[in-house]
């Protein structure tokens, strides 16, 4: 498992790139202020709720991630090959 500073530089590194979500439809991001803020709402997702998610991967949905801000939108980034590479 990777610390969740190697996380975050992964997230922060592919800023304002196109994320699929697992229902479909895009989006994007920008890390700012301690939090993540997507582009298709005005939800920002604290950093500090991927280091939880880091907990729980590899997911299969996003059922595990209900009690963080964004599942849909967390279970987008942490399952992307470009976050996970190939460490779950």
């Amino acid at each position: 498992m990777i610390a969740i500073d190697e996380l975050l530089s992964r997230i922060e590194s592919c800023e304002g790139e196109e994320f699929i979500l697992i229902k479909g439809g895009t989006f994007s991001y920008k890390v700012t202020e301690g939090h993540v803020k997507l582009d298709r709402t005005n939800q920002r997702i604290p950093r500090s709720h991927f280091g939880k998610a880091l907990e729980m991967v590899p997911l299969e949905d996003t059922a595990l991630l209900q009690k963080l801000h964004g599942p849909s939108f967390i279970y987008s980034i942490l399952m992307d090959s470009r976050i996970r590479k190939k460490d779950w």
